[in-house]
């Protein structure tokens, strides 16, 4: 789905239409082709070029472990190209006719059984057992999202058409500059560990203060008090400098376990309180 506010003075009667009567959202026609601009739920429709759904899937890495959801799936073609990658992917989309094409043409791709739609409000649908997100939506509605985003299992990848988080910095994004008229910059984030307060080293403690994958913090032990440099996190991968030594490890709940420039083993343990 494309943004309304491109096109939000052109659509306005029509909007007004819709909200009056549902007029975006009832029946299933089977001779049914949906309209480049076509007003839905808080969104116009526009599909994303299929070269950048393929950029997307592929920063996704994804792998025939995962399970990918699109928020807002419009003719299905992201759940598609999942599931033709062997991938189980499921659609949630507020126009039932748009939900009903996406069957028919999973079907005609041989992949309905890992491609699967729903009609829904993204708002009112729990995704929550994603592994991978994708969506292409306004801002406003990317931070509204924002926050069910972050609570989900990290490591989870959430891939963006075209708009940011706001304050969620991206963790990567590429600019599509060939066979993509418009709307070709895919941004991806990985929701982090949640890692902020205080760690029991055991001869000492790290003290660590988040912002979102971003870190800072005080490591204390042997009488001194050394900041911690370069920090962040890749969803349950940690990594920071103290001094001349480079720390990375793995975050298991309340338990972090790994290594100092890459031989000599540290761990920590959350602290209650």
């Amino acid at each position: 789905m494309m943004p309304v506010h491109r096109f939000f003075r052109s659509f306005l009667v029509v909007t007004a239409c819709a909200a009056m009567l549902g007029c975006a959202t009832t029946g299933e026609d089977p001779d049914y082709k949906p309209r480049v601009g076509q007003v839905g739920k808080d969104v116009v429709w526009v599909p994303t070029n299929q070269v950048l759904v393929d950029r997307m899937l592929d920063m996704a890495d994804l792998t025939p472990k995962d399970y990918l959801v699109d928020l807002g799936s419009g003719d299905g073609r992201t759940v598609i190209t999942a599931a033709k990658r062997g991938v189980r992917a499921h659609g949630i989309e507020y126009n039932a006719d748009m939900v009903a094409l996406s069957k028919r043409a999973a079907q005609a791709e041989g992949v309905s059984r890992r491609a699967t739609f729903a009609q829904g409000d993204i708002f009112e649908s729990d995704f929550s057992d994603a592994t991978v997100v994708t969506l292409y939506l306004l801002p406003d509605l990317n931070a509204r999202l924002r926050p069910l985003l972050l609570a989900m299992k990290p490591g989870t990848r959430v891939l963006s058409n075209s708009f940011d988080m706001g304050e969620w910095p991206a963790d990567d994004s590429v600019h599509i500059t060939e066979n993509c008229p418009g709307y070709c910059i895919a941004y991806k984030w990985v929701v982090p560990a949640r890692v902020e307060g205080t760690w029991s080293t055991g001869n000492g403690r790290l003290e660590l203060k988040q912002n979102f994958q971003m870190l800072e913090g005080v490591l204390h032990e042997g009488g001194s008090a050394r900041p911690i440099g370069d920090a962040r996190l890749d969803g349950t991968r940690i990594r920071f400098n103290v001094g001349e030594d480079r720390y990375t490890g793995e975050v298991d709940g309340g338990e972090m376990r790994g290594t100092v420039n890459g031989s000599r083993p540290w761990q920590a343990t959350r602290q209650a309180g």
